[in-house]
């Protein structure tokens, strides 16, 4: 599991995020290309920010449980959204997905950029993932 704080002389996260993580010995990492809001036969989950942004992290769920690993795995987190006006619909379904998987308030490193579009015109929100994979599952 990822060890994860805020060091001592860096500013309090303005958000839910770690400044720092680090992995252990013999650990693998694993780097997840942006998932987005597409249900698994291709269709968008809804049209706004909050549908699509539980779909992305029910489809990084899916890439977690494919190398056994857990949320508390997850080391960092890179976000984009379209857009400023998708951030409270962003915000709303990552807190809700946040308050389940890191309860403990034990979050990953998470950065988020507002970029003027994404792959397709109706996608509002991209997440990439970072993960480390302990031993040598699916590695």
């Amino acid at each position: 599991m990822p060890k994860r704080w805020n060091p001592v002389g860096v500013p309090t996260p303005i958000g839910s995020y770690s400044h720092v993580a680090t992995v252990p010995e013999n650990t693998t990492l694993v780097f997840v290309s942006g998932q987005v809001g597409n249900l698994r036969d291709g269709s968008l989950a809804g049209p706004d920010a909050q549908s699509q942004t539980r779909q992305v992290f029910a489809n990084l769920r899916s890439v977690l449980d494919e190398f056994w690993a857990t949320p508390d795995d997850v080391v960092k987190l890179l976000t984009f959204i379209s857009g400023t006006e998708h951030l409270p619909g962003f915000f709303a379904a990552r807190n809700e997905v946040f308050a389940e998987w890191y309860p403990d308030g034990d979050v990953p490193a998470h950065s988020l950029a507002v970029v003027a579009a994404l792959a397709a015109p109706e996608l509002t929100v991209e997440i990439e993932a970072v993960i480390a994979v302990r031993g040598d599952a699916r590695a």
